[in-house]
């Protein structure tokens, strides 16, 4: 079997209501390249990537002088010709090889007959659990719902997807207003239900002391863990070791080099592994067995998925022993999916790993171009920016907070 085309295809699918986080926000919208590699055997494979728009498929399209003629079942050698180390100092392919490597894999299950978890060693776990993913939000624009910028507004928030997804984890992502003010609406979150599982991000906004006062007012909540509440592996390590929550991180353990820095000098507790971050669905397992060997937790992290890249996530917590915490999901934010089927269902804060051939999902070519035809529409937005406040930009560690007061 040959690869003869490498296709892509830029969506920009709607949220509920824009999120805010400490480097800006999503604009109500995510945008996500689409991914298909073509077979001479007629078999397509799908990937996905987080953002990119015009930039995303013309890499893509590049990758064809490497690719076209490549077998999807070497994947090793696929790793070589576009993420040689050393070349990579020049051209970092990460999170492409990432796509690629999900359209490849898919394309070897569909060819096998199998799902991809068959492939990795098979499952464990029918189910994945996952954690609810609060933000602070503005409204949306077209109906002036959703909005959460209060205690009260978060805890509605929490009771209704408890109420219709069944989490029974709940991360809060912060860094967006001063941390008393939301240490105030975390610790009113713990309040409402003190049996459910709790977890803070504020995306390493916070000084190496801020964090260590926050995690002190906290350490009476049940916390999975404290993730990236400061920058560098060095900052972490002193806030490791002066509280009483394991650390977490998605920022500054992304790959083999930091793992291993990690290990020697531990300043993370719970790796949170990403299929795009880290390269692909393999890499993270190599990486968790890593994390195994040393007794280091894992989790997996969300970076804004479609149904695509949800799915590599239900096929890598499938197949990990060592998968001790509820994963992490966008995914609930969104209002629409490009899969056929609509979007993946919870039920009592799981999904199904999917047990159709290959990834388990097939593309809705009429959802497709409704939303590639939205994204030219709309074009890109700036992860970095808040459109609420044009002129601002974060600081690490960050001093420069919303104002809780202002209503949008």
């Amino acid at each position: 079997m040959k690869i003869t085309d490498i296709k892509a295809t830029t969506v920009t699918v709607p949220l509920e209501a824009p999120l805010r986080h400490a480097n800006g926000a999503h604009w109500g919208r995510f945008v996500r390249t689409i991914v298909q590699v073509e077979t001479d055997e007629g078999i397509v494979g799908l990937g996905e990537m987080g953002g990119g728009g015009e930039s995303a498929e013309a890499a893509f399209h590049g990758m064809k002088t490497y690719l076209v003629g490549h077998d999807p079942f070497e994947l090793e050698q696929m790793r070589f010709k576009i993420c040689n180390p050393t070349a990579s100092l020049y051209n970092n392919r990460t999170q492409i090889h990432a796509a690629l490597e999900f359209a490849c894999l898919d394309i070897i299950g569909k060819k096998l007959g199998v799902p991809v978890y068959q492939l990795l060693g098979g499952k464990i776990r029918d189910e994945v659990a996952f954690a609810s993913y609060l933000f602070f939000r503005y409204p949306n624009a077209k109906t002036g719902e959703g909005e959460v910028r209060t205690p009260e507004q978060l805890v509605a928030h929490l009771r209704d997807l408890k109420a219709k997804y069944g989490f029974q984890t709940h991360k809060l992502k912060g860094g967006v207003f001063h941390p008393r003010y939301e240490l105030e609406c975390f610790l009113a979150m713990a309040e409402v239900f003190p049996e459910d599982k709790y977890r803070y991000d504020p995306n390493a906004a916070l000084s190496v002391e801020e964090s260590i006062r926050f995690a002190k007012q906290i350490e009476h909540v049940n916390n999975d863990y404290f993730e990236d509440p400061t920058w560098g592996l060095n900052g972490m390590r002193q806030v490791r070791e002066k509280i009483g929550i394991p650390t977490a991180t998605n920022t500054v353990v992304v790959n083999f080099e930091q793992l291993s820095a990690n290990v020697l000098n531990p300043a993370v507790d719970v790796i949170l592994l990403d299929t795009t971050f880290w390269g692909g669905i393999r890499p993270c397992i190599k990486a968790a067995g890593v994390c195994e060997t040393f007794q280091l937790g894992v989790s997996v992290h969300s970076s804004g998925e479609l149904g695509i890249q949800l799915a590599t996530m239900l096929h890598l917590g499938a197949v990990l022993p060592n998968l001790s915490f509820a994963a992490d999901a966008h995914y609930h934010q969104l209002e629409d999916d490009i899969i056929k089927g609509g979007k993946f269902q919870y039920r009592d804060g799981k999904i199904r790993v999917p047990d159709g051939v290959g990834l388990g999902v097939e593309l809705d070519e009429d959802k497709l171009k409704e939303y590639a035809e939205l994204y030219r529409e709309l074009g890109n937005y700036t992860y970095d920016k808040d459109p609420h406040r044009p002129d601002w930009f974060p600081v690490v560690p960050n001093e420069r907070w919303a104002d809780p007061a202002a209503s949008f």
